[in-house]
């Protein structure tokens, strides 16, 4: 069984909504620190949002007062929402998970790490999220 899955992705048009969706089978969402990554035909991969141990949250600044993730801790998920997406939100999104993380958070100076797919060990196969114009 895949320790992550994600689910949620499809095609909307420009100024629309989406909610992603991740699950896992070995993750403890509510406690873990998570991220979700996108990446774009020919473009690096990029952090959208994470959230760290202690409910920290960090987003990029692209989706910043668009995008908010948080944890569904009944379903043992991380969700991400979408809103007032753009044509250049379209790509792969991915979800990530540091294994190593219940209960301990990045100290502060570190924070920018929540947002660097180095720190994440655990990653989904993605979700393809589709905007257009």
């Amino acid at each position: 069984q895949e320790p992550l899955v994600e689910s949620g992705g499809g095609s909307v048009q420009a100024g629309g909504s989406l909610t992603l969706s991740c699950a896992s089978s070995t993750i403890t969402t509510s406690s873990a620190r998570m991220a979700w990554f996108r990446q774009a035909p020919g473009k690096e991969r990029e952090g959208v949002a994470a959230i760290d141990a202690d409910s920290h949250t960090s987003y990029g600044a692209s989706v910043m007062g668009r995008f908010s993730i948080s944890r569904d801790n009944a379903k043992n998920t991380l969700d991400l929402q979408m809103t007032t997406l753009k044509p250049e939100d379209a790509a792969i999104y991915y979800c990530a998970a540091d294994s190593d993380s219940t209960g301990q958070p990045l100290p502060g100076q570190w924070l920018p790490r929540l947002l660097d797919s180095r720190q994440y060990d655990i990653w989904g196969h993605g979700t393809q999220v589709t905007v257009s114009s």
